[in-house]
């Protein structure tokens, strides 16, 4: 399974943050979670009896629903932005 490294994830963050000094915000965290979620997948198409990985997966796209709904309720704009840059379907 190949993990996301630090230089990947220093991509998301400067692609998605908000402020200079941002690097939690809710764009990030859904940008770092989606491109978790988009390798664990890959993974799971060639070990399909990786249960422990499959209940990762669950979780993270749990945590990221959560994340979006909190974003659309809040700021609608910036939950459709990041629906369309990251290519979610919805």
């Amino acid at each position: 399974m190949t993990l996301l490294t630090k230089e990947e994830k220093q991509d998301l963050i400067e692609k998605f943050k908000r402020t200079d000094s941002d690097t939690g915000s809710s764009e990030v965290q859904i940008a770092i979670l989606t491109k978790k979620i988009n390798l664990l997948t890959e993974h799971l198409k060639v070990n399909k009896r990786d249960n422990s990985s499959q209940r990762g997966l669950m979780m993270m796209v749990s945590r990221r629903r959560r994340l979006l709904d909190y974003l659309k309720d809040r700021e609608p704009q910036r939950y459709v932005t990041i629906i369309q840059a990251l290519g979610i379907r919805k």
